[in-house]
C-alpha cells in the first residue's frame, strides 16, 4: 500500500520520538484523503530559528509553536513538458519543541501529545484550513480534535494488539518447549545438537 512520503529532520536539540510525529502526520493526511503521491516535510527547530521564521514570514516577534508553509505555487511552477503525475509537495511544517514544551505543561499533557496536536494543526493549514474567523476556527479545531482523538485510539489499539501478540508468542513458545522436551523451540529431545557451521 502506497502512503504519503514524509521526511522529518530534527534540528531542535530536543530529543523527540520522530516516528510518532510522522505517524500523526500520516494519519491526518490519510484521513483527509490526501493522495499517496504527495510529499510532506517536517522540520523541528530551535527557539531562535523559529523566532526568525515567525518574524520573517508573519511579521510577528518571538518564536511560536508551529508554522506551515504550503506549496501554493506548485502547479504554476511546473515546467510544461514535465509529467503531471509525479509526487506533489504539500509543503513544510515547522515545529519548535522547546516552545511546545511550555504549552504542554500548561495543558497538562506530554510534549509528544503537544507535538502530535501541532503536527495535525500544521497538516490542516497545508490543506487550506484556517482559524482567522470564529466559524473557521470552530471547523478547524473541531476537525483537529476529532483527528487527534481517533489517532490516539488507533495508537492505543495497535499497542494493545502488539502486547497481546507478544504475550501469545511467549505462551506458544513455552508450550512448544514443553511439547518437544528441549530448550530449543521446535527441537527434539531425541536429536543431538547440530555442530555444523560452528
Amino acid at each position: 500500500m502506497n502512503t504519503v512520503s514524509i521526511e522529518i529532520a530534527n534540528e531542535s536539540g530536543v530529543a523527540v520520538e520522530e516516528t510518532s510525529i510522522v505517524a500523526a502526520a500520516r494519519y491526518a493526511l490519510d484521513r483527509m484523503g490526501v493522495s499517496a503521491l504527495a510529499e510532506l516535510s517536517v522540520l523541528l527547530v530551535e527557539l531562535e530559528a523559529m523566532a526568525d521564521l515567525h518574524e520573517r514570514w508573519m511579521d510577528l516577534p518571538g518564536p511560536t509553536d508551529v508554522m506551515a508553509f504550503p506549496m501554493d505555487e506548485l502547479d504554476s511552477a511546473r515546467r510544461p513538458d514535465t509529467a503531471a503525475s509525479g509526487p506533489a509537495l504539500l509543503g513544510d511544517i515547522v515545529l519548535c519543541p522547546e516552545f511546545a514544551r511550555e504549552q504542554a505543561k500548561k495543558a497538562g499533557h506530554s510534549l509528544l501529545d503537544e507535538l502530535h496536536l501541532l503536527t495535525v494543526h500544521g497538516v490542516l493549514h497545508l490543506l487550506g484550513y484556517d482559524h482567522a474567523e470564529p466559524a473557521e476556527e470552530r471547523e478547524m479545531f473541531g476537525l483537529q480534535n476529532r483527528l487527534l482523538a481517533d489517532f490516539k485510539t488507533t495508537i492505543r489499539e495497535e499497542r494493545e494488539t502488539a502486547a497481546r501478540e507478544s504475550a501469545d508468542a511467549r505462551v506458544l513458545g513455552v508450550v512448544g518447549l514443553e511439547r518437544t522436551g528441549t530448550d530449543e523451540p521446535g527441537g527434539s529431545a531425541a536429536e543431538p545438537p547440530s555442530e555444523s557451521g560452528r
